[in-house]
């Protein structure tokens, strides 16, 4: 889920719950700390899924370095180095 889709159902569930929440309690302040609690909530549960999902990835650098082709690019990794090494030679 990209993030601004998340950031817009995250807002309309908050504010579903104030409205929920100021119904029940008739209280403002009540509202306020209870909307934040559940926002903080919210946001720890948000980290949590996207912190598995990334501890889930695979690690592509070692296909990457057996292939020798980098998939972000296709770009074919040669073997050699980019320039021709240079050897010392005699002088006369």
């Amino acid at each position: 889920m990209r993030f601004p889709n998340f950031l817009v159902g995250m807002l309309g569930v908050l504010i579903a719950f104030a409205i929920t929440t100021y119904v029940l309690t008739q209280s403002l302040w009540a509202t306020i700390v209870q909307t934040l609690i559940c926002a903080v909530v919210i946001q720890v549960g948000y980290f949590a899924v996207v912190l598995f999902l990334v501890a889930r990835e695979k690690p592509r650098t070692s296909e990457w370095k057996q292939s020798g082709t980098n998939e972000a690019t296709g770009i074919v990794a040669s073997k050699q180095p980019p320039f021709k090494s240079i050897t010392p030679t005699e002088t006369h």
